[in-house]
């Protein structure tokens, strides 16, 4: 935390939790009440808002604005006020993959110091980054020390996604809260994995570059693919999922484009709508992802060469999950 994210913090200021979605809720139940406000950037991902809701808050939603997926300073400066209790960031974020600047995170700053709010931050996907991009924690900012909930984990940037090992990084008086939410959540992340992850942070500075090489390839021949099959791309400059726009498809359903991507075309993603708070706003959206080996994202490459956009196949929702798991049937 203080090599990286430049955060300074003692042993005692970590919660170690069964991933960054328990470190989620755990925070959110330890510091919201009923009446509270949280903010919420949208497009978010999925259980930021749920979550709000479970500790009994009410969700105040600011749109990114399109097609750069930037932090209007007006839009933002009215979703706060006396009842905001807290916002929720997520960089590099999920599902566009922006990377919000030091300009953006200050206007955040100055706003939770102006409202007396609090940042809770997801960063999962700090080490992941393309074009020179660099990782700012909003914690690291000069009056954020005591009004920051950092979290973050080990499933992204050691692609073991199964183990769900993640901490949270407040000051103690909000330590003590979490942690007392995430023993009666879960009580501890198994052993055996977080022995594991002790070791995964001796790794060398060599192993985070390749994997960011390793990305960016995967980054560069899919999004190339996707717009030659006629989506709308917005190129991540983070993470690794690629946000499309579907209008030039034909497909005015994400769903159907979903449903019709995995059995016919054999590729697989997530529905646009899976991250609004309105499904609505979403219809025309969709997610994908190159989280995988070179070869499984040559084989969707090839595949994705049979869609042909403008022809839609009618396909029934009936029974048709809301979410589905990226990459299905590769």
């Amino acid at each position: 935390m203080r090599a990286y994210n430049h955060i300074h913090c003692n042993v005692d200021e970590i919660t170690v939790t069964c991933g960054t979605t328990e470190g989620m809720i755990a925070s959110e139940l330890a510091l919201l009440d009923r009446g509270d406000e949280v903010v919420i950037f949208e497009p978010f991902y999925e259980n930021y808002g749920p979550d709000a809701i479970l500790s009994g808050a009410k969700c105040r939603y600011v749109k990114l604005r399109e097609p750069d997926f930037r932090i209007e300073e007006e839009t933002l400066k009215k979703a706060f006020n006396r009842k905001t209790k807290a916002v929720i960031i997520n960089t590099p974020h999920n599902p566009t993959g922006r990377v919000l600047s030091s300009q953006e995170l200050g206007l955040v700053r100055d706003l939770c110091q102006d409202y007396d709010s609090y940042a809770i931050t997801d960063e999962i996907y700090e080490h992941i980054l393309y074009d020179a991009h660099k990782h700012l924690s909003i914690g690291s900012l000069s009056g954020m020390e005591d009004r920051t909930i950092t979290i973050s984990g080990f499933s992204k940037t050691y692609s073991v996604t199964g183990w769900r090992v993640g901490y949270v990084v407040a000051p103690k008086p909000l330590t003590s809260a979490i942690r007392k939410v995430h023993d009666f959540l879960t009580v501890c992340a198994p052993t055996p994995l977080q022995e594991a992850c002790t070791v995964a942070l001796q790794l060398p500075e060599s192993y985070y570059e390749h994997l960011r090489e390793n990305y960016r390839k995967g980054r560069e021949i899919l999004v190339e693919s996707l717009k030659n099959a006629g989506f709308g791309v917005f190129k991540p400059e983070g993470a690794y999922y690629v946000w499309t726009t579907t209008n030039s498809t034909g497909f005015r359903d994400d769903r159907k484009l979903a449903l019709h991507l995995i059995t016919k075309i054999g590729v697989g993603g997530v529905p646009g709508s899976s991250f609004f708070h309105n499904p609505s706003n979403g219809r025309l959206r969709f997610r994908f992802s190159f989280s995988k080996k070179p070869e499984t994202i040559h084989r969707a490459i090839k595949r994705l060469e049979k869609f042909s956009p403008g022809h839609p196949v009618p396909h029934s929702n009936r029974g048709f999950p809301h979410r589905l798991a990226v990459t299905a049937n590769l």
